[in-house]
């Protein structure tokens, strides 16, 4: 069974997430895709746990306390941006700078982020 927002990838690189719930595996080229699991402790995670700023309607979200790598061989694919039930989502790209800024308008409730970084998979807040 799979459930909404969990993200998978498969022996290739390729990655997913869920939008709707379902029974069954995922399967990509005839191999099963591993479920990613988050993360946000160990020594990875200074340049990975995702950090929030809030300042009224705008909020950034920066990867880790320490700057992370922007390279084509290591960098952050996706940062996202839970509010409440809502979800804000930003791609970024080799070169970019490493943080997303969302404008979440009225939307209020708890705040998570999580981002895919391209070597070290899936961090959470």
């Amino acid at each position: 069974m799979t459930e909404v927002n969990e993200v998978f990838k498969s022996n290739t690189g390729k990655v997913v997430m869920v939008m709707v719930d379902g029974p069954g595996d995922l399967v990509c080229d005839d191999e099963p895709m591993e479920r990613l699991e988050e993360q946000n402790s160990g020594e990875l995670g200074k340049k990975h746990i995702p950090v929030i700023e809030k300042n009224g309607s705008k909020v950034t979200v920066k990867m880790g306390e320490v700057p992370h790598p922007m390279v084509e061989e290591h960098h952050i694919c996706f940062v996202e941006l839970f509010v409440g039930d809502e979800v804000f989502r930003k791609f970024l790209n080799a070169g970019d700078e490493p943080k997303a800024v969302f404008d979440i308008g009225s939307s209020s409730g708890n705040l998570k982020a999580r981002e895919y970084c391209n070597v070290h998979d899936l961090w959470t807040s």
